[in-house]
């Protein structure tokens, strides 16, 4: 039999869960007879009811699995971690806040089972009910990714990807410690099918994601597909030699052919605080880039797990 695996990251989920579960077995039930299941929970720190909501779903279906971890590590760990305890033939990730809507499970498994697609990606062809600001930025974001990397990053993509076990093995081998999934799984190539939808609203709970660690993620996939931002700074540095080169030309100009004495200190301040501020904005470039690869000679792992169902392969 084949066997699909199911991998859910949740994090304080207690009022989505039943919803979710209910949903996924529905439509579950609607694939063929002889394709075995897993779906594996991964509980990433949650402080509310959502292990115990877990606990309870696996006591009563062999196919529900779990793996919580010790403290919250964020939702790439939690998509690691998922992949590296999983063993189906295909692999899908979903999130529990039914914004991935199951319905798609059996057309992404069809496009990947009868047509020669590797991987089915899912993307939102619109962005309905999220803050105009966060919208925008979005869209800005990823017009610069895709100008500084070498491969694309689609816009509106989500992490609802179904997948053959070859492209889940080349995700996996990837053990870098910085993760941003959207930019590995771009990386990694293979044929992909993308499925457009429109956007869908949480089914309950609030979004974890506020409009700060939003940025800081975006900042995560910047520094970890590009350089462009280290060639940027040096670009700015290097224009501003040539100013101030010809700069001094200029005034040693006015000072002895012309007889023009020197302008007041207030440009002199202006020029030092402008070229200051350029140069810390340099350096915290630099500083972003030294800091990934300080927490990667680390070697610190990636999740650690407190708890796992015992029917867990791995």
């Amino acid at each position: 039999m084949e066997k699909i695996s199911v991998i859910i990251s949740c994090y304080n989920e207690e009022k989505a869960l039943p919803l979710f579960y209910d949903e996924l077995i529905k439509n579950i039930k609607s694939f063929p007879k002889t394709i075995d299941f897993e779906i594996i929970f991964v509980n990433d720190g949650s402080k509310d009811n959502t292990l115990n909501i877990i606990k309870n779903l696996s006591s009563k279906n062999k196919q529900v699995k779990y793996i919580s971890f010790s403290r919250n590590f964020g939702k790439e760990a939690a998509i690691y971690a998922g992949l590296e305890n999983c063993s189906g033939d295909y692999v899908t990730l979903l999130d529990a806040d039914l914004q991935d809507p199951p319905s798609l499970l059996l057309e992404m498994y069809t496009y990947v089972k009868n047509e020669n697609y590797d991987a089915v990606g899912t993307r939102r062809v619109n962005r309905k009910g999220e803050p105009i600001v966060r919208s925008f930025f979005s869209k800005v974001f990823y017009k610069l990714i895709n100008k500084m990397t070498s491969f694309e990053m689609v816009d509106g993509a989500r992490d609802y990807v179904f997948m053959k076990r070859n492209v889940v093995d080349a995700i996996i081998s990837l053990k870098e410690y910085n993760r941003y999934s959207k930019g590995l799984f771009s990386f990694v190539g293979f044929n992909v099918k993308w499925i457009e939808y429109q956007n869908i609203k949480r089914v309950a709970g609030k979004t974890k994601w506020s409009f700060w660690k939003l940025t800081k993620y975006a900042l995560e996939g910047i520094t970890a597909f590009s350089t462009a931002p280290l060639i940027l700074s040096s670009i700015i540095g290097l224009f501003f030699c040539v100013v101030s080169f010809l700069l001094i030309i200029a005034i040693i100009f006015k000072t002895l052919i012309l007889g023009d004495p020197t302008s007041g200190w207030p440009s002199l301040v202006c020029i030092i605080f402008m070229v200051s501020g350029i140069q810390l904005f340099s350096l915290g470039i630099i500083g972003q880039y030294l800091s990934k690869t300080y927490l990667e000679v680390k070697q610190r792992p990636i999740y650690i797990v407190k708890e796992k169902s015992e029917n867990l392969i791995n």
